[in-house]
């Protein structure tokens, strides 16, 4: 695919997105993105859990080229975006709790079996669901996934200690695209706003404070016990999820393949939209290439 196919230099103005839905999950609302129609499995795309991720900044790059292809999902998890953000006081913003929002949500919407599309957090998140509820899930794919215990890099000091600026946003940004990734003006204002409603601030930094003291991942045992069939993306630069923790998803998922890309970070989603969705909708028609668990 030519570089003109996948444009890395500028991530241009913020694409259209359908018109935000609600849904109930357990004891709140689910904000969520629908387009798409056909009798392919559905795809729900699942965002990471940096400062200001949600729905429409992290997956409006490629959604229409999913929606092309197959009905698709975009998902705000609790806490981020327009979903709903309850008091830390009240609500504990564990694994745990997002994996039950994304099973509440497929069931609520009669989705199963979907093709489960995750990145960062979101990628610990469908493995949580092929975990607890496998009928759910057609196929995976993660996408510099959590899920996997790691020692985090100094370079991760923006999003660590993310200020709650403009220029801090931009800052992030820069640690989780490629050096040639030139985001606009626009996406990263957008990111900023969606970063600093005092609900979702707070909702924030209870997901960090709970992440820093449980971890991010899963036991390599009940990863191993997960047969979907798996496909798993890195960029072969990601300074979030380093490429070592691809190869370590390869040899645990049984019935798994992967994708590295060069000159990519942690956002292939964004980075490469074009590339990513061809190779995740190569996967899921190509049963016999990528392998069968069936």
């Amino acid at each position: 695919m030519s570089t003109s196919e996948n444009d890395s230099t500028s991530a241009g103005a913020l694409q259209a997105m359908p018109a935000r839905q609600m849904v109930q999950t357990g004891s709140f609302s689910t904000a969520y993105y629908h387009a798409g129609e056909g009798p392919a499995r559905p795809i729900i795309l699942v965002h990471g859990g940096g400062a200001g991720a949600e729905s429409v900044s992290n997956w409006q790059r490629c959604f229409p080229l999913f929606a092309a292809y197959a009905p698709t999902y975009c998902v705000d998890m609790v806490g981020f975006g327009n979903s709903d953000a309850p008091s830390p006081e009240s609500f504990d913003y564990t694994q745990n709790a997002r994996n039950q929002q994304l099973i509440d949500f497929i069931d609520a919407l009669d989705l199963g079996p979907a093709h489960l599309i995750g990145n960062s957090m979101g990628g610990a998140t469908s493995l949580g669901v092929a975990m607890k509820r496998p009928e759910l899930v057609e196929s995976l794919v993660l996408m510099g996934s959590g899920g996997r215990s790691q020692t985090l890099s100094p370079d991760l000091g923006p999003v660590i200690h993310y200020d709650f600026t403009v220029e801090g946003m931009r800052a992030i940004i820069g640690v989780l695209a490629n050096p040639g990734f030139i985001p606009s003006d626009e996406q990263v204002q957008y990111r900023y706003e969606m970063s600093i409603r005092p609900e979702l601030v707070a909702a924030y930094k209870a997901t960090m404070g709970w992440v820093r003291e449980n971890g991010l991942h899963y036991p390599d045992d009940m990863i191993a016990a997960v047969k979907s069939r798996t496909l798993v993306v890195n960029g072969k630069e990601d300074k979030v999820v380093p490429i070592e923790q691809a190869f370590e998803f390869l040899k645990l998922l049984e019935n798994s393949t992967g994708y590295l890309i060069p000159h990519c970070r942690h956002w292939a989603m964004i980075e490469y939209p074009d590339l990513f969705a061809k190779v995740c909708i190569d996967f899921f028609e190509d049963r016999t290439q990528y392998g069968d668990a069936l």
